[in-house]
């Protein structure tokens, strides 16, 4: 019986991959191709952000800063229509650039990298522009590879995020090709004909590239929430 047990859920797999209503492998080859260049993006763009926050002297730095905050406080739901008809116009709808691109910027991805950049040391940055280099010379061969660990942290976080979107890529993907994941698991539960056995072999088989970056990354993780000065 285990042994039959063990086939069917294996066979439950499979029909998930040749399930011609729903382009499974697809939707998952669609996260990856969003979820990785748009953490990417938002590790480049928010550290930089972060980091002019933190250091580069602006007398409206301090504004700047209460304006990005107060964007965590904006419902998510209330920026889709704007950000569907700036999509839209662009032609981007059922295009995998509308889904990356209007992620690659995170408010709080900015708040968390300017935390760390106050307390990183001054003198490491004093020793790069003794040595020659310019603000930006600093930035990357200096500070940027002192930090990785709490690089690492940002990433799972935002990788995470941008894997488990749900709406944006519900309203953007209309077309089945540009599916990602989580679009393709709403799909299979449908009030017409629900795919339950599906839709939680689905689920546990999109869950494992997660699971995958927080093993390998949890002790950044943990290390950088630490380093940011926030405590749980």
């Amino acid at each position: 019986m285990l042994r039959q047990g063990l086939a069917e859920d294996w066979s439950t797999v499979g029909e998930l991959f040749t399930d011609d209503e729903v382009p499974f492998a697809r939707s998952l080859l669609n996260s990856v191709i969003v979820s990785v260049p748009q953490t990417l993006g938002q590790l480049v763009v928010c550290s930089l952000a972060g980091y002019g926050l933190a250091r580069v002297p602006y007398r409206h730095a301090s504004k700047v800063l209460y304006a990005v905050v107060a964007t965590l406080m904006v419902p998510t739901a209330v920026t889709f229509v704007p950000s569907f008809v700036v999509v839209s116009s662009l032609g981007w709808l059922s295009d995998l650039r509308g889904l990356i691109v209007p992620g690659l910027f995170s408010a709080l991805s900015v708040f968390l990298f300017r935390q760390y950049f106050l307390d990183f040391p001054l003198a490491l940055e004093e020793a790069g522009r003794l040595d020659g280099l310019s603000r930006w010379g600093v930035f990357w061969r200096v500070v940027v590879p002192n930090s990785t660990g709490f690089i690492a942290a940002i990433a799972v976080i935002d990788f995470i995020g941008s894997w488990n979107q749900l709406l944006w890529p519900l309203i953007i993907a209309q077309d089945s090709s540009t599916w990602t994941v989580q679009v393709a698991l709403s799909s299979l539960l449908t009030a017409q004909n629900p795919k339950i056995t599906l839709l939680f072999a689905g689920a546990a088989v999109s869950i494992l590239p997660v699971l995958l970056v927080f093993v390998l990354l949890q002790r950044h993780l943990v290390r950088g929430v630490t380093e940011t000065g926030l405590k749980g």
